[in-house]
């Protein structure tokens, strides 16, 4: 029988896996977490949906089943010499509790960008934290450099036959757990793979008749896409909302389970995982961070699109280390996911009582959001945000509009008129000519604003410019700059040398329609 250090990718199968969870040790620090019912959900999916609380963990995260167990199980001399990790959130606060636990040495790398109360987190539990770089892959290079010759063991946050095996204890209690005789679908977060590894291969080797559903963000899919070609493949880019599955490339042993395991996939945006978050609230009032209800955002995606009824649906809520000044984000977009707002652009007749006719073609809808400013012109555009009683009603509510001679422009989908030009509209400036617009992105930490404005000063002005923080590891400014014709090329060559990933988005509707 191979032990957990013999296996290599593409040896380990649903029973291999199996043996190991079964052997784990997790318990010396997991607790086995509540699988409990949504009553909310259920009655608006037409499914009996459960919820396996992963959230109620000790660092209120699956990352401890993992980390735990693969640190104890390390012989007395690596115990002695102690651990390493990369992490940017919740595997960095497992190997904390976990070397404390145990009164082993850790060293954890994370990215400058981290939030301090996850640095914090980690300290106040006795581990050395190294700040280094602006992303997980900085500092995963920098944590491999700092093991060679150290003689600390590297605990890596996903791709571990042992970590993967101890996160698949989660699929051991909800078997103990649910009674369902004829199956039931379970939907897992995925990020790296870890998880929905374990989990597939516990199940499959027990169960081979439950459903496996991988849920990941769709600007973050590096697992599906890697199903897709054959082969892992690495993101340029991924998602910064979803920031505890933002992974550019799964792991090797991951890939071949879940390649092998898993039964089907289903990808949610922003939108629908503010939504989720939401749904969560309301049937358990505990707060999900985003990564924590992707599951549930998944779910009830894919209930819809393949019509489920009267089964029976489990979802993974794996994490809740939300910083609080995210939820602003969160509110605001969870009623567009939920399809119950719409986000429109509407042009009225500069004239009196044009305000009120417009709010009478509304009607008995609620108005959620409302943004005008007037100007010396026979027109005027206002931002709107209308709440419907039900997901569907927005293209009857944009009909019903152009009929009556509005013209409509419908935001609801777009990303920079829900990031920024909400909190914009009426600052238009008709003397900045040759206006550029464009979307950055830029690591957020303690003086990056500062550091952002300096790389941007060049030879052109400034005509516009918004920054909010949402409480993420990347800032995001939206800045107009005024560039004539003639001097686009050299303008080209000062983005390429900029640093920091730029977006045209000169021709975007909302930008044309409020602030040009």
């Amino acid at each position: 029988m191979m032990q957990a250090n013999e296996f290599r990718p593409g040896t380990l199968d649903a029973m291999d896996v199996l043996r190991l969870a079964l052997t784990s040790k997790v318990y010396g620090a997991a607790i086995e977490t509540a699988l409990s019912e949504a009553p909310g959900l259920s009655r608006r999916t037409g499914n009996r949906v459960l919820l396996k609380r992963e959230d109620q963990q000790p660092i209120f995260s699956f990352k401890i089943r993992g980390a735990y167990n693969k640190m104890s199980q390390l012989t007395a001399a690596e115990a002695a010499r102690g651990v390493i990790c990369a992490s940017a959130g919740n595997h960095a606060q497992g190997v904390a509790f976990a070397a404390q636990a145990l009164g082993i040495r850790a060293v954890i790398v994370m990215p400058a960008t981290t939030p301090d109360i996850k640095v914090q987190a980690c300290r106040q539990r006795g581990a050395e934290v190294v700040l280094h770089g602006d992303s997980f892959s900085d500092a995963e290079a920098h944590a491999y450099g700092l093991q060679q010759g150290s003689g600390l063991t590297f605990v890596h946050p996903y791709d571990d036959p042992l970590v993967l095996a101890g996160q698949g204890t989660v699929a051991l209690e909800l078997l103990r757990q649910l009674d369902a005789p004829h199956g039931f679908t379970v939907f897992v977060p995925v990020g790296g793979g870890g998880l929905i590894a374990g989990v597939s291969g516990v199940l499959k080797a027990l169960r081979p008749d439950i459903r496996i559903v991988g849920v990941e963000p769709d600007d973050s899919d590096a697992m599906y896409q890697s199903l897709q070609a054959g082969e892992r493949v690495r993101l340029d880019t991924v998602g910064i909302f979803v920031d505890g599955v933002a992974v550019k490339q799964v792991g090797a042993y991951t890939f071949d389970l879940t390649r092998r395991y898993v039964d089907d996939w289903v990808r949610v945006n922003t939108d629908e995982v503010c939504a989720a978050i939401k749904d969560v609230f309301d049937d358990t009032r505990a707060v999900m961070e985003p990564a924590g209800a992707l599951a549930v955002a998944g779910l009830k995606k894919y209930a819809a699109e393949h019509e489920l009824q009267d089964e029976t649906l489990v979802a993974l809520t794996c994490g809740a280390n939300v910083n609080f000044d995210r939820l602003r984000h969160v509110a605001e977009r969870a009623e567009i996911g939920e399809q119950r707002e719409a986000i429109l652009a509407v042009t009225i007749p500069e004239r009196p009582g044009a305000f009120r006719q417009f709010i009478e073609v509304i009607g008995g809808r609620a108005i959620t959001e409302f943004n005008y400013r007037y100007a010396p012109r026979s027109e005027a555009q206002i931002f709107v945000g209308v709440q419907l009683a039900q997901a569907g009603q927005r293209p009857a509510l944009v009909r019903q509009l152009t009929d009556l001679g509005y013209a409509v422009t419908d935001l609801t989908e777009d990303e920079l008129a829900k990031v920024h030009v909400r909190h914009m509209v009426g600052g238009r400036a008709p003397e900045a000519t040759d206006e550029r617009v464009y979307s950055f992105t830029f690591p957020e930490r303690p003086g990056a604003l500062l550091e952002f404005l300096t790389h941007l000063h060049a030879g052109w002005n400034i005509s516009l410019f918004h920054y909010r923080n949402h409480g993420s590891a990347h800032g995001r400014v939206l800045a107009g700059i005024q560039v004539p014709d003639a001097e686009m090329n050299a303008f080209a060559t000062f983005l390429d040398g900029l640093g920091y990933p730029a977006e045209d988005a000169t021709q975007n509707a909302a930008y044309r329609l409020f602030l040009t």
